[in-house]
């Protein structure tokens, strides 16, 4: 094999990233990008560190585009539709990518700064949709971990394939946006 010119870290990551995509993030390897690359494993060193480096850089290319998305979906809307367009957001990328689902399950080492940067802008959205709910910043962090806990995990579910009675679940994920903006608004009216 010889290098194929243009390989950037970019492409090793986006390659890398339809592997997870047609298996699972266990299923990565190095081998496995290089051959999809079409360039002998050890070319892909002058890209990335190593295998444990380029999980970390699909985990900062997911949470990126889940800021993304998320962003895109509260633009222009507020309160109870603000809510509900950032859960169908969250729901439709992991629907569509349901292997990515670890990327945004755990924290990032505080001691990666770009990391923790870009999983804090995911909050940031989350905190700007709040806003008008008049929550503090501590009720805000609970609140985005309450929305956060509930879509991630119907969504994480509904991808796996976990509901498995005949009901709708669009219509069950509807039900869990409602209760979600009932609980949001019961929340900012506690005393």
């Amino acid at each position: 094999m010889s290098p194929r010119a243009g390989l950037t870290t970019e492409a090793v990551v986006d390659l890398a990233l339809k592997i997870v995509d047609e298996s699972s993030t266990e299923a990565l390897t190095l081998a496995k990008v290089a051959e999809r690359a079409g360039v002998a494993a050890p070319s892909l060193y002058k890209h990335v560190k190593s295998l444990a480096d380029l999980r970390r850089l699909i985990d900062l290319r997911v949470v990126q585009e889940m800021a993304d998305a998320l962003r895109t979906a509260a633009t222009g809307r507020e309160g109870a539709a603000a809510i509900s367009a950032l859960a169908d957001a969250y729901r439709a990328y992991l629907l569509r990518h349901p292997h990515r689902t670890n990327a945004l399950a755990t924290a990032p080492d505080e001691s990666d700064a770009e990391l923790s940067r870009a999983t804090h802008a995911v909050a940031e959205v989350v905190f700007a949709v709040l806003r008008p709910f008049g929550f503090d910043h501590v009720q805000a962090v609970h609140a985005t971990r309450c929305i956060r806990a509930a879509v991630h995990g119907f969504a994480g579910l509904e991808a796996s394939g976990g509901f498995g009675r005949p009901e709708d679940v669009g219509q069950s994920f509807e039900v869990l946006k409602t209760m979600l903006v009932q609980g949001l608004t019961n929340y900012a009216e506690k005393p």
